[in-house]
Protein backbone atom coordinates (compact mmCIF):
# COMPACT_ATOMS: atom_id res chain seq x y z
CA UNK A 1 0.00 0.00 0.00
CA UNK A 2 1.42 3.21 -1.13
CA UNK A 3 1.60 6.11 1.55
CA UNK A 4 1.99 9.80 1.19
CA UNK A 5 1.91 13.10 2.90
CA UNK A 6 -0.10 15.63 2.19
CA UNK A 7 0.69 18.64 4.19
CA UNK A 8 -2.29 21.61 4.47
CA UNK A 9 -5.11 18.82 3.93
CA UNK A 10 -7.82 20.22 5.89
CA UNK A 11 -9.65 21.74 2.61
CA UNK A 12 -9.85 22.63 -0.97
CA UNK A 13 -7.60 20.23 -3.13
CA UNK A 14 -5.36 19.07 -0.34
CA UNK A 15 -8.60 17.66 1.13
CA UNK A 16 -9.66 15.84 -2.19
CA UNK A 17 -6.87 14.74 -2.97
CA UNK A 18 -6.31 13.04 0.19
CA UNK A 19 -10.23 11.30 -0.39
CA UNK A 20 -8.99 10.33 -3.74
CA UNK A 21 -5.66 8.10 -2.65
CA UNK A 22 -7.78 6.72 0.59
CA UNK A 23 -10.68 5.52 -2.11
CA UNK A 24 -7.79 3.46 -4.19
CA UNK A 25 -6.59 2.00 -1.14
CA UNK A 26 -3.34 4.29 -0.14
CA UNK A 27 -2.26 5.17 3.18
CA UNK A 28 -2.77 8.93 3.16
CA UNK A 29 -1.34 11.17 6.20
CA UNK A 30 -2.84 14.96 6.44
CA UNK A 31 -1.87 17.55 7.97
CA UNK A 32 -4.06 20.56 9.04
CA UNK A 33 -3.37 23.85 10.78
CA UNK A 34 -6.54 25.91 11.69
CA UNK A 35 -9.09 23.48 10.25
CA UNK A 36 -9.46 20.41 12.23
CA UNK A 37 -10.57 17.21 10.16
CA UNK A 38 -12.33 14.29 11.60
CA UNK A 39 -11.84 11.17 9.25
CA UNK A 40 -13.88 8.51 8.64
CA UNK A 41 -11.84 6.04 6.92
CA UNK A 42 -8.79 4.47 8.62
CA UNK A 43 -6.73 5.50 5.26
CA UNK A 44 -6.57 8.89 6.42
CA UNK A 45 -4.87 10.23 9.65
CA UNK A 46 -4.96 13.77 10.28
CA UNK A 47 -2.06 15.65 12.61
CA UNK A 48 -1.92 19.08 13.29
CA UNK A 49 1.03 21.16 12.08
CA UNK A 50 2.31 23.93 11.57
CA UNK A 51 4.71 24.64 8.90
CA UNK A 52 5.61 28.03 10.42
CA UNK A 53 6.89 26.70 13.35
CA UNK A 54 10.76 26.48 13.88
CA UNK A 55 11.07 22.69 14.54
CA UNK A 56 8.68 20.31 12.10
CA UNK A 57 7.62 17.13 14.39
CA UNK A 58 6.47 14.42 11.85
CA UNK A 59 6.84 11.67 14.74
CA UNK A 60 3.70 10.22 13.29
CA UNK A 61 4.93 9.32 9.95
CA UNK A 62 5.98 5.55 9.04
CA UNK A 63 9.88 4.78 8.18
CA UNK A 64 8.83 4.89 4.39
CA UNK A 65 6.99 6.96 2.01
CA UNK A 66 5.98 7.16 -0.88
CA UNK A 67 4.66 10.47 -1.67
CA UNK A 68 4.76 14.00 -0.53
CA UNK A 69 2.52 16.64 -1.91
CA UNK A 70 2.47 20.37 -0.42
CA UNK A 71 -0.37 22.65 -0.23
CA UNK A 72 -0.56 25.26 1.81
CA UNK A 73 -0.53 28.87 -0.46
CA UNK A 74 -2.07 32.40 -0.11
CA UNK A 75 -3.71 34.33 -2.96
CA UNK A 76 -3.26 38.07 -1.91
CA UNK A 77 -3.99 40.21 -4.75
CA UNK A 78 -2.77 44.01 -4.28
CA UNK A 79 -1.29 46.98 -6.41
CA UNK A 80 2.68 46.22 -6.02
CA UNK A 81 3.06 49.77 -4.16
CA UNK A 82 0.81 48.56 -1.54
CA UNK A 83 2.46 45.50 -0.88
CA UNK A 84 5.14 45.80 2.07
CA UNK A 85 8.48 43.84 2.04
CA UNK A 86 6.74 41.70 5.57
CA UNK A 87 4.14 40.69 3.10
CA UNK A 88 6.65 38.80 0.72
CA UNK A 89 8.40 37.63 3.04
CA UNK A 90 5.08 36.18 5.09
CA UNK A 91 4.11 34.56 1.56
CA UNK A 92 7.89 33.32 1.32
CA UNK A 93 7.74 31.71 4.77
CA UNK A 94 4.45 29.81 4.39
CA UNK A 95 4.88 28.62 0.27
CA UNK A 96 8.74 27.90 -0.20
CA UNK A 97 10.61 27.69 3.56
CA UNK A 98 7.47 25.83 4.61
CA UNK A 99 8.03 23.62 1.61
CA UNK A 100 11.82 23.15 2.17
CA UNK A 101 11.75 22.27 5.69
CA UNK A 102 8.92 19.50 5.02
CA UNK A 103 11.24 17.97 2.12
CA UNK A 104 14.35 18.25 4.08
CA UNK A 105 12.86 16.76 6.91
CA UNK A 106 11.06 13.67 5.48
CA UNK A 107 13.83 13.04 3.10
CA UNK A 108 15.60 10.11 4.53
CA UNK A 109 11.74 8.40 4.30
CA UNK A 110 11.36 9.45 0.83
CA UNK A 111 14.74 7.64 -0.34
CA UNK A 112 13.61 4.22 0.78
CA UNK A 113 10.77 4.14 -1.46
CA UNK A 114 10.85 2.39 -4.97
CA UNK A 115 8.99 5.37 -6.43
CA UNK A 116 9.07 8.31 -4.37
CA UNK A 117 7.35 11.34 -6.10
CA UNK A 118 6.90 15.12 -4.81
CA UNK A 119 4.29 17.54 -5.98
CA UNK A 120 4.47 20.90 -5.15
CA UNK A 121 1.85 23.97 -6.73
CA UNK A 122 2.48 26.74 -8.51
CA UNK A 123 0.21 29.33 -10.32
CA UNK A 124 -0.15 29.93 -14.04
CA UNK A 125 0.32 34.14 -12.86
CA UNK A 126 4.09 32.97 -12.89
CA UNK A 127 4.59 32.45 -16.53
CA UNK A 128 1.77 34.53 -17.49
CA UNK A 129 2.20 37.79 -16.17
CA UNK A 130 -1.11 39.30 -14.82
CA UNK A 131 -1.47 42.44 -12.69
CA UNK A 132 -1.71 42.61 -8.95
CA UNK A 133 -0.54 39.11 -8.74
CA UNK A 134 3.35 40.35 -7.84
CA UNK A 135 2.77 39.04 -4.29
CA UNK A 136 1.55 35.84 -4.90
CA UNK A 137 3.96 34.99 -8.47
CA UNK A 138 7.36 35.90 -6.67
CA UNK A 139 6.84 33.26 -3.85
CA UNK A 140 5.71 30.45 -6.57
CA UNK A 141 8.14 31.60 -9.19
CA UNK A 142 10.33 30.68 -6.50
CA UNK A 143 8.66 27.19 -6.11
CA UNK A 144 8.65 26.74 -9.63
CA UNK A 145 12.60 26.87 -9.92
CA UNK A 146 13.02 24.64 -6.66
CA UNK A 147 10.50 22.44 -8.20
CA UNK A 148 13.72 21.84 -11.12
CA UNK A 149 16.32 22.36 -9.38
CA UNK A 150 15.43 19.32 -6.56
CA UNK A 151 14.21 16.89 -9.70
CA UNK A 152 17.80 17.58 -10.77
CA UNK A 153 19.49 17.20 -7.84
CA UNK A 154 17.26 14.22 -6.47
CA UNK A 155 17.21 12.44 -10.36
CA UNK A 156 17.20 9.13 -10.70
CA UNK A 157 15.65 8.02 -7.46
CA UNK A 158 12.89 10.98 -6.42
CA UNK A 159 11.19 12.61 -9.36
CA UNK A 160 9.56 16.09 -8.40
CA UNK A 161 6.74 17.92 -10.39
CA UNK A 162 4.44 20.84 -9.81
CA UNK A 163 0.92 22.10 -11.24
CA UNK A 164 0.48 25.24 -12.16
CA UNK A 165 -3.16 25.87 -11.43
CA UNK A 166 -5.70 28.80 -12.24
CA UNK A 167 -8.32 30.07 -10.22
CA UNK A 168 -10.29 27.05 -8.67
CA UNK A 169 -13.49 26.77 -6.45
CA UNK A 170 -11.48 26.57 -2.98
CA UNK A 171 -12.12 28.15 0.37
CA UNK A 172 -9.00 30.16 -0.90
CA UNK A 173 -10.19 31.79 -3.67
CA UNK A 174 -13.73 31.98 -2.17
CA UNK A 175 -13.05 35.76 -2.01
CA UNK A 176 -13.15 36.12 -6.08
CA UNK A 177 -15.65 33.85 -6.63
CA UNK A 178 -18.27 34.49 -3.89
CA UNK A 179 -20.99 36.41 -6.16
CA UNK A 180 -22.65 34.71 -9.54
CA UNK A 181 -21.10 37.96 -11.04
CA UNK A 182 -17.44 37.11 -10.20
CA UNK A 183 -17.98 33.62 -11.12
CA UNK A 184 -18.97 34.22 -14.32
CA UNK A 185 -16.39 36.53 -14.96
CA UNK A 186 -13.74 34.41 -13.60
CA UNK A 187 -15.15 31.53 -15.41
CA UNK A 188 -15.16 34.08 -19.01
CA UNK A 189 -11.53 34.56 -18.77
CA UNK A 190 -10.47 30.93 -19.29
CA UNK A 191 -10.85 29.45 -23.02
CA UNK A 192 -12.44 26.20 -21.47
CA UNK A 193 -15.22 29.02 -19.78
CA UNK A 194 -15.18 27.86 -16.25
CA UNK A 195 -13.42 27.72 -12.77
CA UNK A 196 -11.00 24.56 -11.85
CA UNK A 197 -12.64 22.46 -9.31
CA UNK A 198 -10.81 20.78 -6.33
CA UNK A 199 -10.68 17.48 -8.03
CA UNK A 200 -9.57 18.55 -11.49
CA UNK A 201 -5.85 19.34 -9.52
CA UNK A 202 -6.57 16.59 -7.41
CA UNK A 203 -6.53 13.94 -10.25
CA UNK A 204 -3.39 15.58 -11.64
CA UNK A 205 -2.04 15.11 -8.76
CA UNK A 206 -2.63 11.62 -7.90
CA UNK A 207 -1.22 11.16 -11.47
CA UNK A 208 1.97 12.26 -10.89
CA UNK A 209 2.13 10.41 -7.43
CA UNK A 210 1.66 6.93 -9.01
CA UNK A 211 4.11 5.19 -10.82
CA UNK A 212 2.09 5.92 -14.48
CA UNK A 213 4.45 9.02 -14.43
CA UNK A 214 7.16 6.63 -13.43
CA UNK A 215 9.44 8.77 -16.88
CA UNK A 216 8.10 12.15 -15.61
CA UNK A 217 10.17 14.48 -13.65
CA UNK A 218 11.45 18.48 -13.25
CA UNK A 219 8.40 19.39 -14.90
CA UNK A 220 5.68 22.42 -14.38
CA UNK A 221 2.00 20.93 -15.69
CA UNK A 222 -0.07 23.96 -16.38
CA UNK A 223 -3.60 22.69 -15.03
CA UNK A 224 -5.28 26.12 -16.17
CA UNK A 225 -8.37 25.83 -18.02
CA UNK A 226 -6.38 27.05 -21.31
CA UNK A 227 -5.22 30.50 -19.43
CA UNK A 228 -1.83 29.86 -20.01
CA UNK A 229 -1.28 29.15 -24.13
CA UNK A 230 -4.76 29.60 -25.65
CA UNK A 231 -6.42 33.16 -26.73
CA UNK A 232 -9.84 32.40 -27.84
Amino acid sequence: MPTHLLIGASSGIGQKLAEQLAHSGQQVYATYYKNKVDSDTDSIDYQYLNVLDETIALDFLPDTLDGLVYCPGSINLKPFERIKPADFAQDFNLQVLGAVKIIQAVLPKLRKSANPSIVLFSTVAVQTGFSYHTQVATSKGAIEGLTKALAAEFAPKIRVNCIALSLTDTPLAAPLINTDQKREANAMRHPLKKIGMPSDIAHMAEFLLSEKAGWITGQIFHVDGGMSTLKV
